[in-house]
């Protein structure tokens, strides 16, 4: 007896606006199981801290997700998870999680999920793109897990698709395709993961950078393969390695020097990462 597994379709659109000194969360809309529970203030009115929840705790074949943020002139939004975000295998359809960001000028949005987890046989595809108006900032950071390896499970089947783009004020500051299926050589080979099942990126844009911020970035000693690229108002930085706590800390060090240089406030990490 055949029986349909459910399929979600789930949007959730925010809305951040400055109203005197206090970032506010002024518009937002959902549907289907994609939530944000209500805002924190860790820091002060300046910055909006918000949780994004996905409560069946993973995307499973054929669900859709989108997830979409603007941020009107000025506000500060600083968006994390309440955990590690899991694709689950699937027999045929794909999942898919897209994300539109728009930043009005002078807006700063951090968007700091916590890592995600890729099961052997999921078929997945992510598709990110942020829009920034002058003198807006971006930083945001994704971590993907090929397969459970504490479990002993690899990524041997399957596909992961991700695509990343960063424009500000119509010109591409960034863009970046990707494509490994579960029987790609570049999951083995040297140029590739090198047999590495945590790969992470970290992306600073929006604003130059300045010589002594770079160094002391390069400064941060990882504790496997890394590397930090500067190009025009972007900075870049890798994770290659076996473990995601260890990319989350290479990460946070390097946010800890790219917050207070870039917009101006000392880094406050939020507290759902203590629990």
């Amino acid at each position: 007896m055949h029986t349909a597994v459910a399929q979600w379709q789930a949007r959730l659109a925010l809305e951040y606006t400055r109203q005197g000194g206090r970032t506010t969360l002024t518009g937002r809309e959902h549907s289907g199981p994609l939530l944000v529970q209500k805002a924190l203030y860790p820091e002060g009115d300046a910055v909006c801290h918000s949780i994004v929840v996905h409560p069946p705790g993973g995307i499973a074949a054929g669900d859709a997700l989108r997830l979409e943020l603007s941020l009107r002139e000025g506000a500060h939004a600083l968006l994390t998870t309440p955990g590690a975000g899991k694709w689950y295998k699937s027999a045929g359809p794909q999942a898919s999680l897209a994300q539109r960001f728009d930043l009005a000028r002078g807006a700063v949005l951090e968007w700091l999920p916590q890592p995600a987890i890729v099961f052997n046989a999921a078929r997945a595809i992510t598709r990110t793109e942020v829009r920034l108006h002058r003198d807006a900032l971006y930083m945001g950071w994704e971590m993907t897990c090929m397969g459970r390896a504490a479990s002993g499970e690899r990524f041997n089947s399957g596909e992961l698709r991700q695509r990343t783009e960063v424009w500000q004020e119509e010109r591409r500051l960034w863009c970046e395709y990707a494509r490994l299926g579960g029987d790609d050589p570049m999951l083995t080979s040297p140029a590739g993961l090198n047999k590495c099942t945590v790969s992470a990126t970290l992306i600073a844009a929006g604003r130059e950078i300045p010589k002594d911020l770079l160094e002391q970035c390069r400064g941060v000693v990882p504790e496997a393969q890394a590397g930090i690229t500067v190009l025009p108002r972007l900075l870049l930085a890798r994770y290659l390695g076996a473990s995601s706590e260890a990319a989350m800390r290479y990460f946070i060090a390097l946010w800890t020097l790219l917050r207070p240089a870039l917009a101006g406030r000392s880094a406050v990490a939020p507290r759902i990462w203590a629990t």
